[in-house]
């Protein structure tokens, strides 16, 4: 009893101070649910970052949904990866059952069924409304990631980006990408270059361009072009919630490094364009990175490097970023470090690196008087989690075992019928169904070129025509000079003699003898 008093007192002391605050769920202690022992996030220490992190099964998309619906009730916009579709349900009601409301018996809370506004998006277009970006947005690091380009392929594709900057080549879809490219390592562009930029070799831009023919080949070369995504639209409200942005991958899902690439384009623009907030009271808006670990695998120095600008600075300008995925081991050390929130599913240790990554996850932890991290990471159940987060003086709050609330709206997927309603309802829908062509490089360079070819054929024709007016004259003056030489011969001179001693003589009347 001393000891669950102990526990429900340091409990309460770190987590119920915290306000305005997202309500988690209870602690547990020794396996007891300890309803009064209230655990809460803080709405203001969002922006500081965290990490949800778990075994496949262990509840962690739900948790995610939880945190997302109380956002929304406080008026935070949220954006979400929903990698199996199965979010999109919070934009309805969750029914009653007799598991939910066992859960909510146990931590003494009612549960009280809600929607929250929704607005789908989808990368191919077919599942939500179209996100697209430009080339340039993505820029020359992010792209070269997409393609799966090494080091030396990857510093061509930063002289490509250089050079269209250089000559206001707009790069706006894979065309202009392919056309600037084959241009620099034609014979024109590559003298062009050659002095300023480099040489680019045939064979590594050969290399490039198959691999983005392999992009347009899997039927995703939409998603570059225009209209671009306005990150604008994330910031909505309605109602006075924030609107809930799902990403519906589930189209896409054998494409990761396509979307989780997409996504930290889509977070380096609002970190870029996002004005210095400063601290406030909440977020404005909160940015959840599903399946994280696949941002980071195989990535290259630059890559990580810009993932830790992006994520150590965007803070300032009032946005949360939380990473979800399997192990903390997943997320490079310089991000993990950002994380300051922390919500810890069950993690299982069945092979020698599972004991490995449980052994590096325990020393991530605060001490504990009340538990053994190292057990209690193996042993909490679906929907429990072990819980630290930041209080509102910056302070890690006391380590807890936690069972969950769950979520108020409906945990799957909408119906396809109302998916398709919600969509044609939506003006962001109808604002980036149809993409638009402006004037880029793949038009400039192609006049460029057909200009340079008009010039050239003139060139060519007026050289022709100046070759053939000097053999003329050559001709000429050749027919004029041997004409000269044969009247000039002593043979012509004597011929022209008789000739006109011959003539003569019949004009004479003469007959010659």
């Amino acid at each position: 009893m001393e000891k669950t008093t102990s526990f429900v007192q340091k409990i309460n002391a770190a987590y119920t101070t915290i306000t305005p605050s997202i309500y988690l769920g209870a602690g547990i202690l020794d396996g007891e649910i300890i309803a009064s022992a209230e655990v809460n996030l803080s709405l203001k220490m969002m922006n500081r970052h965290g990490l949800i992190a778990g075994a496949t099964g262990t509840g962690k998309t739900r948790t995610l949904q939880l945190i997302a619906e109380q956002l929304s009730d406080a008026g935070v916009p949220v954006f979400m990866l929903d990698v199996k579709g199965d979010l999109s349900g919070m934009n309805q009601p969750g029914s009653s059952n007799t598991k939910i409301e066992e859960r909510a018996l146990a931590i003494a809370k009612v549960f009280s069924p809600s929607g929250f506004p929704v607005e789908l998006y989808s990368l191919s277009g077919k599942l939500g409304s179209q996100m697209r970006a430009t080339v340039m947005e993505f820029g020359p690091v992010l792209l070269s990631k997409i393609l799966g380009l090494n080091d030396t392929q990857a510093s061509v594709m930063s002289v490509i980006f250089k050079y269209a900057d250089d000559q206001k080549l707009a790069l706006v879809d894979l065309n202009d990408l392919k056309k600037v490219l084959a241009y620099l390592s034609g014979e024109s562009g590559a003298a062009e270059i050659k002095e300023t930029y480099g040489s680019i070799s045939t064979s590594t831009s050969g290399t490039i361009l198959r691999k983005i023919v392999a992009i347009e080949q899997q039927g995703l070369s939409q998603l570059f072009g225009e209209k671009s995504f306005d990150i604008q639209d994330l910031f909505n409200r309605v109602d006075g919630k924030g609107m809930v942005s799902l990403l519906n991958i589930s189209d896409v899902q054998n494409q990761p490094v396509l979307y989780s690439t997409f996504l930290l384009s889509l977070l380096a623009e609002i970190f870029y364009s996002m004005p210095e907030a400063g601290d406030l009271d909440k977020p404005k808006l909160v940015f959840f990175f599903d399946e994280a670990h696949l941002l980071f695998k195989d990535s290259s120095k630059a890559f990580l490097e810009q993932i830790e600008t992006v994520v150590r600075l965007i803070r300032s300008k009032g946005i949360g970023v939380f990473f979800c995925t399997q192990s903390p081991m997943d997320v490079p050390e310089t991000v993990l470090a950002q994380l300051g929130n922390r919500v810890q599913h069950a993690l299982r240790a069945f092979t020698p690196n599972d004991v490995e990554a449980l052994r590096k996850t325990v020393n991530t932890y605060p001490k504990s008087e009340f538990y053994e991290i190292d057990r209690v990471l193996t042993s909490l159940g679906t929907g429990q989690a072990l819980i630290t987060v930041l209080n509102e003086k910056g302070i890690p709050t006391e380590v807890v075992a936690t069972h969950l609330i769950p979520p108020r709206s409906v945990m799957g997927p909408m119906p396809l019928a109302d998916c398709d309603s919600l969509l044609q309802l939506s003006g962001l829908y109808k604002k980036y169904k149809d993409s638009v062509d402006p004037e880029s490089a793949y038009d400039i360079l192609t006049k460029r070129i057909n200009e340079k070819m008009e010039v050239d054929e003139q060139l060519k024709n007026q050289q022709t025509e100046q070759k053939i007016q000097k053999d003329v004259e050559k001709l000429q003056r050749t027919e004029k000079s041997m004409m000269e030489k044969v009247m000039n011969s002593p043979i012509t001179r004597q011929i022209g003699t008789a000739i006109v001693r011959g003539l003569f003589g019949m004009l004479s009347g003469k007959r010659p003898r």
